[in-house]
């Protein structure tokens, strides 16, 4: 089996994952869960950071995020800011790792990834579906603390997936 097939398998493996986790983890801020598709997503593209990976890993992200919300307006926003997320996260990864990337890094990497995609998750939402309510009051109550909460999933997967990614040869 050839490297992209392998980075393939992991991604879709990663983002099978993040669905489930998704649907399962019971909502923690407010009536909002954390975004475990999300991480899943960070992760397929920091174990292979290609345009290929980020396209097939984003898209699939957001389209089961689509299927899956709860909030009015969410469909359009989750497939709107799914794929512009994930290539600004493949920017700050690749700027990352040139300094050096390791569970730190990564936890650094997704709490902002996470910020971004809330924030351009709540304006789109606002455009489709006129949230009520402020952008910033929506980014302190809920952004924030999904993110850290999703900095602290990332802490303890990263090296884990990390290990075993290299160990089976699937690093890109």
């Amino acid at each position: 089996m050839n490297t992209n097939t392998k980075s393939l398998a992991l991604t879709s493996v990663l983002i099978a994952l993040g669905y489930v986790f998704h649907t399962v983890v019971p909502p923690l801020f407010f009536g909002m869960k954390p975004d475990l598709l999300l991480v899943m997503m960070f992760l397929a593209i920091m174990l292979s950071p290609t345009k290929q990976n980020v396209i097939i890993a984003s898209m699939a992200a957001g389209v089961i995020s689509a299927l899956t919300t709860g909030m009015a307006g969410g469909q359009i926003a989750n497939i709107v800011e799914k794929p512009i997320t994930a290539f600004i996260f493949l920017a700050m990864f690749l700027l990352a790792k040139k300094v050096k990337v390791n569970a730190i890094s990564a936890v650094l990497l997704t709490v902002v990834g996470t910020i971004i995609s809330g924030t351009l998750f709540l304006m789109v939402a606002m455009l489709v579906a006129g949230l009520p309510g402020s952008l910033f009051s929506f980014i302190g109550m809920i952004v924030v603390p999904t993110s850290i909460v999703s900095g602290l999933i990332m802490f303890f997967i990263y090296p884990i997936a990390e290990r075993l990614s290299k160990r089976s040869n699937i690093v890109a």
